[in-house]
C-alpha cells in the first residue's frame, strides 16, 4: 500500500498532496513551520487551494521529519532558483534529498518535480540518496521524475487538467508512478521514455517560451526607435493564421526567468556555449532597465526634474493577479529608477507584504497611495492586476507626470510610453 510524502508546500507541492489524498494517504512536509502552521488553520497564501479543500482534506501537514518516516512514496516539490551569479542553485532540492535518504527504506520510490538540468536526478540526487541511506539505486530504492506544470494563478489549467510526464528508472516503476498521478490527473499522462528525457523536457518548455518573448521584446526595441507602437504591429500581425501570439514584457517567475539557466548551465558543462538561449535571457534579462529609462526621457521630455522626483511602481509579483513574487522583474525598474535619484514608491495588492520585504528589503506603500497619484511625477505599471484597472485615470494631470505602462493595461493613449 502507497504512503505518500510530498516535500515542499509552495505552489506547486500544496495541490498535489491535496489532490493525492483523495485516493492515497498523504503526508505533506515542509520546514517552514509557520507555512505548515498556516495550512493546519486552512489558509493558503499562494491561493492556489481554497480554505474549504484544506479543510476537507485528509492530508496531514507537518515540519516534523518522523512523520513521513513510514512513507514509501516521496515526491520532491520544492525551489530550484539561480543564484546572483545565474547558475543553478540546487541547495534546497540537495536538502530535501539528504532529508529523504535519512528515512528511506527498501522498496521506496523518489519523484522530483523540481525544475533541474537532464542528468541531475541521476548525477547529484541519487548519489545522496546511496551515501546518506546506505542503499543500492535501482536495487534496493528507485527514482522518478515528472515536471511540475503548475501555472500559478490560473484557475482554468489547474493540476489535473493538464497532461502529466513521468518517468521512472526501471519500468516497473514507471508503471508505478504513471498509476499514482493517473489516478488523479483526468487530462491523462505521458510516459517518457528516461529520466532524462523528462527533464530536458521540462527546462525546454520554458525555454521556448522565453526565446519567444525575448524576439518580441527585441522588437520593442527596434520600433520604439523607429517611433512605431509595438502592440499595434502585433496586433496586424496576428491577423496572419500562424502568427503566434506573444506580448512584450518583464520576463520573471519562477519557470521562465529561470528554466533557460539550468539548460546553459549543463550544456557549457558540455563544451558548447549556447547562442540563441543566452542571448535570449540577456534582452529580458535588461527589459527593467529599459522601462526605467523610457520613463526617465519621457519625464525630461516634460520637463520634470528628476533629482528626487518622485515614482510609483505599480506591481511587484511576477504576474497578474496572483501573489507569487519569486523572481518578480519590478525589481529591475526600481533598481533603475533608485540609480537617477528618484523615489520610489511600490504598490502591489496582491503582493504579500513580508514576503517583499525578505526578499527584497523593500516596504510596500498600502492602497492610500492610489487616493492621490497626482502626487507622483511617474507611474510604471510593470503587472495587469485587474485593480489596476480600476483606477480612474482619467483623473491624472498627464501635463506633468509620466505614466509607463509595461504590460498595455490601459489604452494606448491614456499612457506616454509601453512596449
Amino acid at each position: 500500500m502507497l504512503r505518500i510524502a510530498v516535500i515542499g508546500l509552495g505552489y506547486v507541492g500544496l495541490p498535489l498532496a491535496v489532490e493525492l489524498a483523495k485516493k492515497y494517504k498523504v503526508v505533506g512536509y515542509d520546514i517552514n513551520v509557520s507555512r505548515v502552521d498556516e495550512l493546519k488553520k486552512f489558509y493558503d497564501r499562494t491561493r492556489e487551494v481554497e480554505s474549504t479543500d484544506l479543510k476537507q482534506t485528509s492530508c496531514t501537514f507537518t515540519s516534523e521529519m518522523a512523520q513521513i518516516a513510514d512513507c514509501n512514496f516521496y515526491i520532491i516539490t520544492v525551489p530550484t532558483p539561480v543564484n546572483d551569479s545565474k547558475q543553478p542553485d540546487l541547495t534546497p532540492v540537495e536538502g530535501a534529498t539528504r532529508a529523504i535518504a535519512s528515512c528511506l527504506k527498501k522498496g521506496d520510490i523518489v519523484v522530483y518535480e523540481s525544475t533541474v538540468y537532464p542528468g541531475c536526478t541521476e548525477e547529484i540526487c541519487v548519489p545522496i540518496l546511496e551515501a546518506q541511506s546506505g542503499l543500492r539505486y535501482n536495487e534496493d530504492f528507485y527514482c522518478g521524475y515528472s515536471p511540475e506544470r503548475i501555472n500559478p494563478g490560473d484557475k482554468e489549467r489547474t493540476l489535473t487538467k493538464i497532461k502529466k510526464v513521468v518517468s521512472a528508472s526501471t519500468p516497473e516503476t514507471l508503471d508505478i508512478v504513471d498509476q499514482v498521478y493517473a489516478n488523479i490527473v483526468t487530462a491523462g499522462t505521458y510516459k517518457a521514455s528516461s529520466i532524462r528525457v523528462a527533464e530536458a523536457a521540462k527546462v525546454i518548455e520554458n525555454s521556448q517560451r522565453d526565446i519567444n518573448i525575448a524576439f518580441v521584446n527585441e522588437l520593442s526595441l527596434i520600433f520604439s526607435r523607429m517611433n512605431i507602437d509595438t502592440q499595434e504591429v502585433l496586433k496586424a500581425a496576428g491577423t496572419k493564421w500562424n502568427f503566434l501570439p506573444f506580448s512584450p514584457g518583464l520576463v520573471g517567475g519562477h519557470c521562465i526567468g529561470v528554466d533557460p539557466y539550468y539548460l546553459t548551465y549543463k550544456a557549457e558543462m558540455l563544451g558548447y556555449h549556447p547562442q540563441v538561449i543566452l542571448a535570449g535571457r540577456r534582452i529580458n534579462d535588461n527589459m527593467g532597465i529599459h522601462v526605467a529609462n523610457q520613463t526617465i526621457k519621457m519625464m525630461i521630455m516634460k520637463n520634470i526634474i528628476i533629482n528626487k522626483s518622485k515614482i510609483l511602481v505599480l506591481g511587484m509579483t511576477f504576474k497578474e493577479n496572483c501573489p507569487d513574487i519569486r523572481n518578480g522583474r519590478s525589481i529591475d525598474v526600481i533598481k533603475e529608477l533608485k540609480e537617477f535619484n528618484c523615489h520610489v514608491d511600490i504598490y502591489d495588492p496582491h503582493a504579500i507584504q513580508e514576503e517583499v520585504e525578505h526578499e527584497y528589503a523593500i516596504s510596500p506603500v498600502g492602497p492610500e497611495c492610489l487616493k492621490n497619484l497626482n502626487q507622483y511625477d511617474g507611474i510604471v505599471i510593470c503587472v495587469a492586476h485587474s485593480e489596476f484597472k480600476e483606477i480612474n485615470w482619467g483623473s491624472l494631470d498627464r501635463k506633468k507626470q509620466v505614466i509607463f505602462d509595461v504590460k498595455g493595461l490601459l489604452p494606448k493613449e491614456m499612457s506616454d510610453g509601453r512596449l
